[in-house]
């Protein structure tokens, strides 16, 4: 049940560029959690009202869920690449991109009328 949600001040428009983005990410996402890309939920949100060191230039916000255990050496990966993907394709510099990685329980993600644990 991966969870990737991409929120960015930027303003994209172009909907098969971001459909081509959220493509890309759903299966870099399955690869670096080591999970089917099957289970895997990516979403994304542009022109979203935000700061960022104090400035409204183009920022960009990333949560990464998952049911299970995110080691540090997979969110090292997942960062460098998140934010590389981010800044090619939405022009947002990586400086301005905040990840977060959040393992989540079981019990505490529904799916298909019931929970994953």
């Amino acid at each position: 049940m991966p969870l990737l949600k991409v929120q960015t001040s930027a303003q994209v428009g172009d909907r098969a560029k971001v459909e081509a983005m959220l493509k890309e990410l759903s299966s870099s996402l399955a690869s670096h959690i080591g999970k089917p890309e099957s289970f895997v939920m990516t979403s994304f949100e542009d022109e979203v009202p935000m700061t960022f060191a104090g400035t409204t230039d183009p920022a960009c916000y990333l949560e990464v869920k998952s049911v299970g255990s995110m080691k540090p050496d997979q969110t090292q990966a997942m960062s460098q690449d998140f934010c590389d993907r981010v800044e090619n394709q939405l022009g947002v510099a990586k400086n301005r991109v905040y990840i977060e990685f959040a393992d989540a329980q079981g019990y505490m993600w529904g799916w298909n009328g019931s929970t994953l644990g």
